[in-house]
């Protein structure tokens, strides 16, 4: 395994997960790859695929919704746009509806933002994983669950960093300072083409550009732990300024 440092002080995660053809049907193959630190971690921008994704789940896919609702949707999954973000949380009930989209999903360690916060929602990154599952799996249950996978597909550019780093062609990243310690959170999470599913959240950096870089080298890490496990479960653990190691 690679070595990857991490600051003092921050706490990260990562999670992978693969879907390969076997044979006429379609058997599933999880590995997973995880760093040391907390479970939980504000989504920032992250959650906008989770707002889409109630809001699917809520009109019963993308032939549901209205002009203005797709409008909304592609505007907070391809430009990260924040209005657009606020417009979805009001429509799928706030955070009720959005934890009751969470539990039809079986996500089971994710709450929403309350009072219109919705980048303060919290998830662990077995969860960002489900999400993921939902969206590119073959047996993915979200209805317009390819709709939705086309626009994280469309990611502006300048916002396709992350778990680009480790093949995803598919991602939603987020981003935001702490109001309360000036410290950065920085997540990402998305599919690769050869159907491995990454996720990483992170926080504690003082500047951006330093968690974007350890974000990009966890899910490096934990796509190749998947790639190179095979069948096999395998985890590895890093810690401050430690070293990445594995079994399975």
């Amino acid at each position: 395994m690679e070595e990857v440092r991490w600051w003092s002080g921050v706490d990260a995660r990562a999670d992978a997960w693969r879907w390969r053809p076997s044979g006429p049907g379609r058997v599933r193959r999880r590995c997973a790859a995880a760093v040391r630190g907390g479970g939980l971690f504000v989504t920032a921008s992250v959650v906008k695929v989770d707002l889409v994704a109630a809001l699917l789940l809520h009109r019963g896919g993308e032939g549901g919704l209205t002009a203005g609702e797709r409008e909304s949707a592609e505007s907070a999954i391809v430009r990260s746009d924040n209005s657009a973000a606020s417009e979805l949380y009001r429509r799928v009930g706030g955070a009720p509806g959005l934890d009751a989209a969470y539990r039809a999903l079986g996500l089971v360690e994710t709450t929403a933002g309350r009072d219109g916060y919705w980048g303060l929602t919290t998830t662990g990154v077995g969860d960002r994983v489900r999400l993921l599952r939902q969206v590119f799996a073959a047996d993915g249950a979200l209805p317009g669950r390819r709709w939705l996978a086309g626009l994280m597909g469309r990611v502006v550019p300048e916002q396709t960093w992350g778990v680009s780093a480790a093949g995803a062609t598919a991602l939603k990243n987020g981003w935001l300072p702490r109001s309360a310690t000036g410290l950065w959170v920085v997540g990402s999470f998305g599919a690769l083409a050869d159907g491995t599913l990454v996720a990483v959240l992170s926080d504690g950096w003082r500047e951006m550009a330093q968690g974007v870089a350890a974000v990009e080298s966890a899910a490096r890490w934990a796509a190749g732990a998947v790639g190179a496990a095979g069948t096999t479960r395998a985890a590895g653990t890093v810690g401050r300024g430690g070293r990445a190691g594995g079994g399975s």
